[in-house]
Parts: C-alpha cells; sequence; structure tokens
C-alpha cells in the first residue's frame, strides 16, 4: 500500500518549525520554551510515524481484530510518550514551567494525531 503520509508529515513539520522560527522572539518574550517547542516536534514527528506504521500494518493483516488492537496500542502509546515528555519537562524545568509551552505541544499532538487519522481514513478507504 503505497500513501502521502511520510510526505505530509515531512511537510507538517517543516511549516511548524518555520513557524517556531519565524516567531521565535515572539515565543521567547511570551516565556515559552524555545527548544523545549523544537524537540517536542521532532519528538512528536517521530512518535506520529512509528504510531502510523503500527496502524497501517494492522490494516494490512487479513483479521479486522489485528487492525483494532494495533490502532489501540497505536494510540496508547503514543499518548503515554506524549504524557512521559511533558512530565519530563516539568521535572526538569520545575520552578520554570511555562503553561504556553505544554499548551502548544498539546496543540502539536492533536495535529499530528488529526494528520494521522485522515491519512489511516483515506488509506481504509481506498483499501475496501
Amino acid at each position: 500500500m503505497s500513501d502521502r503520509f511520510f510526505i505530509r508529515l515531512i511537510v507538517v513539520f517543516s511549516i511548524l518549525n518555520g513557524v517556531f522560527f519565524l516567531l521565535k522572539s515572539q515565543l521567547l518574550s511570551a516565556g515559552m520554551h524555545y527548544t523545549v517547542l523544537l524537540v517536542g516536534n521532532v519528538v512528536l514527528a517521530a512518535i506520529t510515524w512509528v504510531s502510523y506504521v503500527m496502524a497501517r500494518n494492522g490494516l494490512a493483516a487479513a483479521n479486522n481484530q489485528v487492525f483494532v488492537r494495533m490502532v489501540y496500542a497505536s494510540t496508547i502509546s503514543k499518548l503515554f510518550l506524549c504524557m512521559i515528555g511533558i512530565t519530563v519537562y516539568v521535572l526538569v524545568k520545575r520552578p520554570d514551567v511555562s503553561r504556553a509551552t505544554i499548551f502548544t505541544l498539546m496543540f502539536l499532538y492533536l495535529v499530528y494525531t488529526v494528520l494521522e487519522t485522515l491519512s489511516l481514513y483515506q488509506l481504509l478507504k481506498r483499501k475496501t
């Protein structure tokens, strides 16, 4: 099954990095941690890629239950890895935690999850 998910992922990742780069001074003046946002973007893109591959492998299986299990596993692993990342950020930057940074990372999680879901939906529609 060929799809364009990886191209879309790279485009979204590049656009988000470009926005962060262009708004660096505004982000820093708002008290956000610029490097945490860049690292979070890289980590979320990598997690989304792994999650998508897991779900796509489940879709290629003959049994529909395998697909459901793989989607659940990819979603739960993505969610837990993101929670672990935010926990590490809070513990490392304990006195200087930026809520705006955390909410921006949550927005990035949402963007990547929507991208993954739409791509899986298109792939599933093509399969049936």
